[in-house]
């Protein structure tokens, strides 16, 4: 059942401190605030820059914002096509059961198909069970065959001024 007073649209600058707020809420969930390092001004920064790096969908009730998708293209070799990557999507705990998620989802596909995109994927904890749950029940596959590779900060820098033949 989707809430008749759901309305989805884009992200705009002033919706930054709020987005923000939900993306603490969301590693609040997942038990990781302790990895929320950013700030409200980076992310207006990435958001709407002259060169921007990622996108964001808002859900709101009642002009109150409940939830968000931020996304991203990505680019596919074998469908020599662009994607959508969705990097977080998430739904105040108390508006949850409401076709919000769905929702959000269901926009992203339209989107990939008007921009031509040859997949919608994201990634999901392996003990989030309920959102696996959800996800297969829109008709995601769940790959398990294929594990996120990620080197951050001082990794990074190590990679980048590491010699090649200490690899």
């Amino acid at each position: 059942m989707i809430n008749s007073e759901l309305t989805l649209r884009p992200a705009t600058p002033d919706d930054v401190s709020v987005l923000f707020s939900l993306i603490q809420a969301l590693a609040e969930y997942e038990k990781l605030s302790h990895a929320v390092t950013g700030s409200a001004e980076a992310l207006r920064e990435h958001l709407f820059s002259s060169q921007p790096y990622v996108e964001a969908i808002i859900a709101e009730i009642q002009g109150k914002a409940v939830g968000f998708a931020l996304f991203f293209h990505n680019y596919s070799t074998f469908l020599t096509q662009p994607g959508i990557y969705l990097e977080d999507l998430f739904v105040l705990p108390e508006y949850r059961r409401q076709g919000i998620g769905k929702a959000l989802i269901k926009y992203l596909a339209q989107l990939a198909i008007e921009r031509d995109c040859g997949r919608l994927e994201w990634s999901v904890l392996d003990w989030n069970e309920p959102a696996i749950a959800f996800y297969r029940r829109m008709g995601a596959a769940i790959l398990p065959d294929w594990r996120i590779c990620r080197v951050t900060g001082e990794a990074i820098a190590s990679i980048a001024n590491t010699e090649m033949s200490d690899f």
